[in-house]
């Protein structure tokens, strides 16, 4: 810490008060209008109110619930309603030092268990360092100046991969909706291999086994290929009614239970395994399509619309086995296929690699934002 920094309790430069409890986040208007000033619940400036109790820079605390402790600056007319608190800054802290400084979910002393809260006084009576009014001010700058950087660079990275997920999906639907010469449309029973039931699997797939039968659920739908990587295990005893569903590995697995639609393959290494209820394997006859190519067909907006189109239910929605045989596909000759899906995988690896920048990227300027803050309040900025 620098010499000119104190080490005093952040209750010492700043006023704390409630925020006003008789205003209730439900009964609010949620967009601006004539006479109304923006209002802060505990999710943020998202609320607009008849009453502006302040008129000043400050900051206001999310003071309940799974994200309390984060902070919003507040400026002009404003009001905090209820479920968060507000720190007012004294005339030796600048409001937007206060606001970097405290918009840290672990800066802040928390109670409870089902419903966390804020401890704000507790908190408050912490020593920080707390550097003089004109370095705070330069920090301010270097971290305003430093953030908008950030967030350009966020938003490109965003923006590109927008673009690929764009490119893909129109393409993806190009391809589908303006048909050439030479396709065909069958119902996904007819196009379906004469082995393949098109039913659901393991109705009540009981409890994990160790070294059980692999078993297949709709939550494990997240990736393109799915591997036995984190497959939960059952009694094998549990499949001997479902053989119709056992897998042979290469089958598209769709979702009909929640997520109605979602699909992904079956690895090879899969061979043997099963699915549970809110699965159907679906294997293609070979004279008429390619499982590469089927996987894009099922995906292309022309299948996935008539699947929305036929899905029912509230709690839990899914579609009935039935309406899924008699979905129309349409597809071209068998040997157009290969070059159709070759050029959608290859865009939908350019598409996945983006992804993973952007992540990489997100990740490492979360990191730098996380570095610069430590460095502004620890002296090393």
């Amino acid at each position: 810490m620098k010499a000119s920094w104190q080490n005093r309790p952040l209750a010492d430069f700043v006023t704390s008060r409630p925020g006003n409890n008789k205003i209730i986040k439900g009964k609010q208007s949620d967009q601006p209008g004539d006479g109304l000033v923006q209002g802060f619940s505990a999710s943020g400036p998202d609320v607009w109110v008849t009453v502006a109790d302040y008129n000043q820079p400050g900051v206001v605390i999310s003071a309940v619930g799974a994200r309390c402790g984060k902070t919003f600056a507040a400026e002009g007319e404003w009001t905090a309603i209820a479920n968060t608190h507000v720190l007012l800054p004294g005339k030796d802290v600048d409001p937007r030092w206060l606001w970097y400084r405290t918009n840290d979910e672990e800066f802040w002393i928390k109670g409870g268990a089902a419903q966390p809260f804020v401890k704000v006084k507790d908190t408050l009576q912490q020593a920080i360092p707390v550097p003089p009014l004109s370095e705070q001010q330069r920090i301010v700058g270097v971290l305003d100046e430093a953030f908008a950087g950030l967030a350009t660079a966020q938003a490109h990275a965003a923006q590109n991969l927008q673009n690929a997920r764009a490119l893909f999906e129109s393409h993806l639907q190009s391809v589908f909706t303006h048909r050439g010469k030479g396709w065909v449309e069958k119902t996904l029973e007819e196009a379906a291999a004469g082995d393949c039931s098109l039913s659901y699997g393991i109705v009540q797939p009981g409890d994990d086994v160790e070294g059980g039968l692999p078993v297949v659920r709709p939550t494990d739908l997240t990736h393109d290929t799915i591997t036995l990587d984190g497959l939960k295990r059952i009694d094998p005893k549990r499949a001997e009614s479902y053989q119709r569903t056992t897998l042979q590995g290469g089958e598209l697995l769709m979702c009909v239970r929640g997520s109605t639609g979602v699909l992904s393959k079956a690895a090879p290494e899969l061979a043997g395994a099963n699915v549970t209820r809110g699965i159907v394997p679906i294997r293609l006859n070979p004279k008429l399509l390619t499982q590469d190519f089927g996987f894009h067909l099922l995906r292309a907006e022309p299948v996935q619309a008539q699947i929305r189109a036929k899905t029912y239910g509230a709690a839990l929605m899914q579609i009935n086995i039935g309406d899924l045989r008699q979905i129309a596909v349409a597809f071209p000759p068998l040997s157009e296929q290969q070059a159709i899906a070759d050029e959608l995988d290859a865009l939908a690896a350019e598409t996945q690699r983006l992804t993973r920048l952007y992540e990489q990227k997100q990740a490492a300027l979360a990191a730098l934002k996380k570095s610069l803050l430590h460095q502004a309040f620890t002296g090393e900025l």
